[in-house]
């Protein structure tokens, strides 16, 4: 689950910004449990760059022996730092960075490409490092003191250039299947089904998805594991049986069904640009195999090629586009040839790492207007813009940046493919750091926001979409939704639109004069009927008052509201419209937090924090001279959770080792941001690993 949310953020990124920067490295690599000569080939890609950050990835391919265990080094000319990092362990010291294996990628076989990738930031310039080191060796562009061959290319398939027999109505298909839902973390998990701390599907499971009104299921499916060798790459039958079982079981229950290849993508897929003949002969076997086991099962199962494509060893995204395009023409073809229902069978056809730029966009509807195939829809994800997505750089709520954000993305899948007959799958959307094990990065009011909108956006274009389930929405140990109002907005906002307000959070002084609270209603079409505490309806006039869009709660209702005025929620409201669900309003009483002194070392160092009923928004980080100290250095907005975490139940604010890891020694000053609008500062002085801190 950790691992999917990191890939997502790195996905988020890569839609923010545009510029890419690329550089291609060979080199020598020290084999870890090896003695020939070897050698590798490091493709360093910088695919998005922004104002003061960029997302870089990382493909390492071992041109030696087989190796157990890695670390590739490098230094960044140009002053740049690592901010998050995904499939590697990075670590950094002043420019020197080092890159190590997670347990999942360490062994390396000979021709095989591990990949990683990672978020930084920059000022001044971003330029790309130009040497690296792999185990200690500097990298030489040699094995054994002969230069690595060019790979020879095969012919690309060729393309299917007659429509599909028969072909069925793609759009109504694709729109019958709204909304969907994924079964993450599951058959896609490494190395089996449990592995990422979800239980064993039950029909039970799929049964209860089907009751709360979805109508299609994606069952994401990690092959790699579960195959033999070359040349016939035979499915284990064991797991090909419980995939077509839990397939089975979804149909039985009426739900569209979508399969794929997952993190096969990632694991060996991306290699297919410097490898083509095993690699293609390795897809074409899993999916000949795939199509001809589901041949004769009802055309409400559809097929997704990859999931999230991506590729090594390429010169940009141009060339990324093109091999896509190879295997994307061979899935089409041997699909179609394998005869029954997959002659006409929906097929679901990725950009490259389904996102939503244009030129991807572009990229995929040539390819589409090529395979002349009737019987087509397009897939993209969308989690968000990134800086909300996972709270830094002062992304704490929905704002019009945010809403501009997926209104464009949108726009542009709808204008490239829907107004061309050709339906679209948002084949996974959430928030990146939404997450029932770490509460608080996004604020439950802005997160209902953000929901209300997507359903609204993507339903007005005609875009289906399919909610990234991995266990934080749908507790599938009880069959309960962990957030019932969550699920009541969204089930809602298939339909209707909902209303919302400027927060779901009012914040009373626990002393001094109570005076009436404010709140601006985003009426999203609806009308404003009533307020109401639980089964009782507040009165207008005395209680309330509504003028326009704005929601005023008196002086006189707000101090019975609080009560004896203890910390914390002392009263729940709800506003209720001619249409969606209630608008949920907390009255909270709080006073101004206080911190205390203490010492501590960069990997443990809390702040004892009395929260006193508020709650913590984000925090800033800034040296003496006022720049931003942590990592991201383009923002002093730290990320919430990943360097940064309040626990409420110890009283403490714990700074996480990541933050510490990008911080110099001396004084930094932190500003802590609470929800009531407190801001209150605390001191750190570093030295080494010990850490001090005292109110500001």
């Amino acid at each position: 689950m950790i691992s999917k949310h990191i890939r997502k953020a790195h996905r988020r990124v890569a839609l923010v910004a545009g510029a890419v920067a690329t550089l291609l490295v060979a080199g020598t690599m020290v084999a870890g449990n090896a003695q020939a000569a070897a050698g590798c080939q490091v493709a360093y890609t910088a695919p998005s760059q922004w104002q003061g950050g960029f997302t870089a990835d990382v493909k390492v391919t071992n041109l030696g022996d087989a190796i157990n265990g890695w670390s590739l080094t490098w230094t960044f000319p140009s002053g740049q730092r690592v901010t998050q990092a995904w499939n590697a362990t990075v670590t950094s010291s002043g420019d020197q960075v080092t890159a190590r294996n997670v347990s999942y990628n360490a062994a390396i076989a000979t021709n095989a490409t591990v990949s990683f990738g990672f978020n930084g930031s920059w000022s001044g310039s971003n330029t790309a490092p130009t040497s690296f080191a792999l185990n200690g060796v500097t990298c030489t562009g040699s094995v054994g003191g002969t230069p690595t061959p060019t790979p020879t290319e095969p012919p690309s398939p060729t393309p299917t250039t007659s429509p599909s027999p028969g072909g069925g109505d793609a759009m109504a298909t694709v729109a019958a299947m709204q909304p969907g839902w994924n079964l993450g973390n599951t058959l896609d998990a490494i190395p089996d089904e449990t592995a990422w701390g979800n239980p064993l599907v039950t029909q039970a499971l799929l049964r209860q998805v089907r009751s709360q009104g979805y109508r299609s299921i994606r069952i994401p499916v990690t092959w790699s594991n579960h195959h033999g060798p070359a040349p016939a790459y035979t499915i284990d039958a064991v797991w090909l049986a419980r995939v077509r079982q839990v397939v089975d079981w979804a149909l039985a229950e009426d739900l569209y069904v979508m399969v794929n290849l997952h993190h096969d993508s990632w694991q060996w897929i991306n290699g297919y640009p410097g490898d083509r003949t095993n690699v293609m002969n390795r897809y074409t076997a899993l999916w000949t195999q795939i199509a001809t086991t589901f041949r004769g099962h009802s055309s409400k199962l559809v097929f997704e090629n990859i999931n999230e494509p991506q590729f090594t060893g390429t010169s940009g995204d141009a060339q990324s586009d093109e091999v896509l395009r190879e295997l994307t023409v061979a899935f089409v073809r041997l699909v179609r040839q394998s005869g029954g229902n997959n002659a006409t069978r929906l097929l679901v056809l990725p950009t490259l790492n389904t996102n939503s730029n244009q030129s991807q966009l572009d990229a995929l509807a040539t390819t589409i207007s090529q395979l002349r195939d009737t019987n087509i829809a397009a897939t993209v994800h969308f989690y968000g813009y990134w800086p909300f997505s996972v709270n830094i750089a002062g992304g704490t709520r929905y704002d019009a940046t945010v809403e501009q954000d997926m209104v464009d993305g949108f726009n542009r899948v709808r204008d490239t493919f829907v107004a061309r007959g050709i339906p679209v799958i948002i084949g996974e959307w959430a928030l990146l750091s939404y997450d029932y094990t770490r509460p608080g990065i996004i604020e439950r009011g802005e997160l209902l926001k953000f929901f209300e909108a997507v359903a609204y956006q993507a339903r007005t274009r005609k875009l289906t979409t399919f909610l990234w389930d991995a266990g934080s929405f749908l507790n599938r140990n009880d069959l309960q939704w962990r957030d019932p109002g969550l699920y009541a907005l969204m089930k809602s906002s298939w339909t209707t639109r909902s209303a919302t307000a400027s927060s779901d959070q009012i914040y009373v002084p626990r002393t001094g004069t109570i005076t009436s609270k404010s709140l601006t209603l985003n009426l999203n079409g609806a009308s404003f009927q009533s307020l109401r505490q639980g089964s009782t309806v507040l009165t207008n006039g005395s209680d309330y008052t509504v003028s326009g869009n704005t929601l005023t709660l008196t002086s006189a209702a707000v101090t019975r509201l609080v009560g004896n005025r203890a910390a914390g929620v002392n009263a729940n409201l709800e506003a209720h419209f001619s249409q969606g669900v209630p608008w949920p309003i907390s009255i909270i009483s709080y006073d101004p937090p206080t911190q205390s002194a203490v010492t501590g070392t960069t990997s443990s160092f809390v702040i004892p924090t009395q929260f006193r009923g508020d709650q913590l928004a984000t925090m800033e980080a800034r040296y003496a001279d006022g720049s931003a100290a942590g990592p991201a250095n383009w923002t002093t907005y730290k990320e919430f959770w990943s360097n940064f975490q309040p626990d409420y139940g110890a009283n403490t604010i714990i700074l996480k080792p990541e933050f510490f890891a990008e911080v110099r020694d001396g004084t930094v000053t932190l500003t802590f941001h609470f929800w009531s609008g407190t801001q209150i500062t605390y001191r750190l002085t570093k030295s080494g690993t010990s850490v001090t801190g005292g109110a500001g």
